[in-house]
């Protein structure tokens, strides 16, 4: 049975416990390593540092979407951050890669508090590990892809 990526990542999904703790996914096209795409789900502070700060990183762009189990508008953006970085077809502007990385502020209240984050959600895209851009609440997917389009 052949399977294609959404398919993969459904059932990845359904198999979440199989999974190490910081929930890492791997989408990446067969034809190029180069557009190999990570989701790290639910990521404490020692991966966001490793992901997120990595300055040696000058391939990929990383959106790091501070949410809140309790938070309606994090549920609906969730999962189109989710589609969107997994679509190996969307590229930032600059033509980078583009990893997610989501962390509860409610877990992992200091590094909420270092980035000030105020409201919820709020997505920081981060560039050679310094925050670049930001946008606070639930944009629609149109309005995502144009953020992702500007960085």
């Amino acid at each position: 049975m052949l399977f294609h990526g959404q398919q993969v990542l459904a059932l990845a999904r359904r198999h979440a416990n199989l999974v190490s703790e910081t929930k890492q996914w791997n989408i990446c096209a067969f034809h190029s390593s180069q557009w190999c795409r990570k989701q790290y789900l639910d990521a404490s502070q020692k991966t966001f540092n490793e992901v997120a700060l990595d300055e040696h990183a000058n391939d990929k762009v990383v959106l790091v979407d501070f949410y809140a189990e309790w938070c309606r508008p994090c549920k609906m953006i969730s999962p189109i951050l989710e589609k969107l970085t997994g679509d190996t077809h969307i590229k930032t502007g600059s033509g980078r890669s583009l990893d997610l990385v989501t962390v509860d502020t409610e877990k992992e209240f200091e590094l909420a508090q270092k980035y000030q984050i105020r409201s919820l959600p709020t997505v920081m895209a981060f560039k050679d590990g310094k925050p670049m851009n930001h946008f606070i609440g639930a944009l629609g997917e149109g309005d995502v892809r144009k953020f992702i389009q500007q960085l």
